[in-house]
C-alpha cells in the first residue's frame, strides 16, 4: 500500500509537470480571413439589350471565349455614320492638295476681262462728260455719277483680278494642314467606334470562372453596370486581418500555414500583400483583447494544391517562426 501511495504520487508530479510545461509553450501567432479570387468585372460599354448569354453562373470559360453579346445595330449605324464623315473629309483634304481646277481660273480670267471693259467705257464716259463740264454743258451732279461709276468700275477690276491671283497661287498650307487635321479626327472617331462595336461582343479576358452574370436575356444594363464578373487565377488565396500587435513581426514573403474550415490538413502560404495602414476590422477576425484593436489586411497565396477551394471559406492561418 505504502508503494502504491509512492506511485501514486509519482503519476501526479508527472502529469503537474506536463500540464505546466503545455501552459508555458507558446502558441504560434495567428489572424483570420476568408478565401478569395481575384476578380474582373465586365461593364457595359453602351445601353443596349442583352440579346445572347453563352455561359452560365459557374461555368469555367477559357481566355476569349464568348460570354454575351450586346444589340449592335444601333452602334454599327453610328459607325457607318463616321465611315461616311471620314471619307467626306478625305475627299475635301484632296479637293485642298489639288487646288482650284483649270475651269476656275479661265472663268476668273474672263471675269477680270470684263471687269476691265466695264472700267474703260465708265472712265470714258467720265472724261467726256468732264470736257462738257467745262463748257456748262452737263450739270454737277451728273458729273459726279460717272466719276463714281468709273471708281467703283475700277474696284471691280481689283476684286477680279485679286480672285485670279488666288486661285493662281492655289490652297493656302494651312488650308491643307486643317484638312489633314479634320481628316485625322474623322478616322480616329472611326477607329473608335468600331472599337466600342466590338466591345458589344463581350469576351473573357482571361481564363476564370463565371461568378455572377447580373442581367438577364433581354436586359438593358446602364453604361458602367456589370455584364459578368469573372474569379481568375490558378488557386485562391487568403484575405486576413493582421491584430495590431503582431504588424511589426509579419512582412511581405513570411511563410506561414492556413487553415481552411473543413480540411484537416494545412496549406502552405506565403504573405504577398500587407498594407501599411489600419483597416476596417471585420466582426469574425476579432479575437479577444484584439477586438479593442488595429487590423492590419493582407493577402496569402496559395499553391496549386489549393485550387479547387471555392472562394468564401473562412481561414486561420499561422505564422511559421514566431509566436505570442
Amino acid at each position: 500500500m505504502k508503494i502504491a501511495g509512492k506511485s501514486g504520487r509519482v503519476v501526479a508530479l508527472v502529469v503537474l509537470a506536463a500540464a505546466v510545461l503545455a501552459g508555458c509553450r507558446k502558441e504560434p501567432v495567428q489572424a483570420l480571413g476568408t478565401l478569395e479570387y481575384d476578380r474582373i468585372t465586365l461593364p457595359a460599354p453602351v445601353a443596349e439589350r442583352i440579346v445572347a448569354i453563352d455561359v452560365r453562373e459557374g461555368e469555367r470559360v477559357r481566355a476569349g471565349q464568348t460570354l454575351l453579346q450586346l444589340n449592335p445595330a444601333q452602334t454599327r449605324a453610328g459607325l457607318a455614320a463616321a465611315e461616311a464623315q471620314a471619307q467626306q473629309q478625305r475627299e475635301v483634304l484632296a479637293e485642298l492638295v489639288n487646288g482650284p481646277r483649270v475651269e476656275n481660273i479661265a472663268q476668273a480670267r474672263a471675269n477680270l476681262t470684263a471687269a476691265e471693259a466695264q472700267a474703260r467705257e465708265a472712265r470714258a464716259y467720265y472724261l467726256r462728260l468732264q470736257s462738257l463740264k467745262t463748257q456748262n454743258y452737263v450739270a454737277a451732279d451728273a458729273l459726279d455719277r460717272a466719276r463714281a461709276a468709273a471708281g467703283a468700275a475700277d474696284g471691280q477690276v481689283a476684286a477680279a483680278r485679286a480672285a485670279l491671283d488666288e486661285l493662281r497661287h492655289g490652297t493656302r498650307p494651312e488650308q491643307i494642314a486643317q484638312g489633314r487635321a479634320a481628316l485625322a479626327a474623322a478616322v480616329a472617331q472611326v477607329e473608335a467606334d468600331r472599337v466600342l462595336l466590338g466591345k458589344l461582343h463581350v469576351v473573357a479576358p482571361r481564363a476564370g470562372r463565371v461568378d455572377s452574370l447580373p442581367y438577364r436575356l433581354g436586359d438593358q444594363a446602364p453604361v458602367g453596370a456589370p455584364l459578368a464578373i469573372l474569379l481568375v487565377g490558378d488557386a485562391p488565396y487568403a484575405r486576413i486581418y493582421v491584430p495590431e500587435q503582431q504588424r511589426a513581426n509579419v512582412h511581405v514573403g513570411d511563410a506561414l500555414r492556413v487553415f481552411v474550415d473543413g480540411r484537416d490538413k494545412p496549406y502552405a502560404g506565403r504573405v504577398r500583400m500587407l498594407r501599411s495602414e489600419p483597416d476596417f476590422t471585420p466582426y469574425y477576425a476579432l479575437i479577444g483583447d484584439d477586438a479593442a484593436r488595429l487590423s492590419y489586411l493582407g493577402e496569402v497565396s496559395l499553391g496549386t494544391d489549393a485550387a479547387t477551394l471555392p472562394a468564401g471559406l473562412p481561414v486561420r492561418v499561422e505564422f511559421k517562426g514566431s509566436a505570442k
